[in-house]
């Protein structure tokens, strides 16, 4: 039986299947092993990538081989964009939780009820994701700034207001308190919260140092 050799033709369609069903780009000789002998591979290549040329698939060399790759006018079709969700960490929901009970409060106040000190950075990420704001100014010595939830932190949890917070006997049917509280344990309510010890911020002050510092100059 007489097997007849491939045309030009049927050598560049099976070289463009190879390239196209590729896993990375194919150097010449690694395609004319999958070639019937004497196959001018040059030649397919050559008129593959004549063919491609302008379209929306175009053939490249990359490092002395051969692979298809989307035109690069068009590269903006294949970006995508999306949100990735921001994990709290436990330092931060710990401050957020106590922003939310006890705002408008200070960094010290915070500091107070965590018992340990807090980093700079967990205030500013809760600021950049937008569940805190600045409130105001502590009308006290150094005038610290005070931190309260913003619009929000509301709406990241599906509350209506501050009132819709979990209180005491919520808090204890979810196992988040002990049954044995102490003798005067109060959780503080934020829908009490008054602004009358907080002084309003003034322009540009948003960006300002935490704590107001007055110089006496020396004679």
């Amino acid at each position: 039986m007489v097997q007849f050799a491939p045309d030009e033709n049927e050598i560049e369609r099976r070289v463009e299947a190879l390239l196209f069903a590729a896993a990375g780009p194919l150097s010449a000789a690694e395609i004319a092993r999958r070639l019937p002998e004497g196959a001018d591979v040059g030649g397919a290549i050559s008129a593959l990538r004549e063919r491609y040329q302008g379209r929306g698939v175009e053939l490249e060399c990359v490092a002395d081989r051969w692979r298809f790759r989307t035109a690069p006018d068009l590269s903006f079709m294949m970006t995508e964009e999306r949100e990735e969700p921001r994990r709290l960490s436990k330092a931060a929901l710990e401050t957020l939780a106590i922003i939310a009970y006890h705002q408008p409060c200070t960094r010290a106040e915070i500091e107070s009820v965590r018992g340990v000190s807090l980093s700079k950075g967990t205030l500013d990420l809760l600021l950049e994701m937008g569940f805190v704001r600045l409130k105001g100014r502590r009308r006290t010595p150094g005038r610290p700034v005070t931190y309260a939830t913003a619009d929000k932190f509301l709406e990241h949890f599906s509350l209506s207001s501050l009132y819709d917070l979990p209180g005491v006997q919520e808090m204890k049917a979810a196992g988040l308190l002990d049954l044995s509280i102490p003798v005067g344990f109060e959780v503080p309510d934020p829908s009490r919260a008054s602004d009358d010890d907080d002084a309003p911020l003034l322009p540009g002050e948003e960006d300002s140092p935490e704590f107001a510092q007055d110089f006496v100059a020396e004679d």
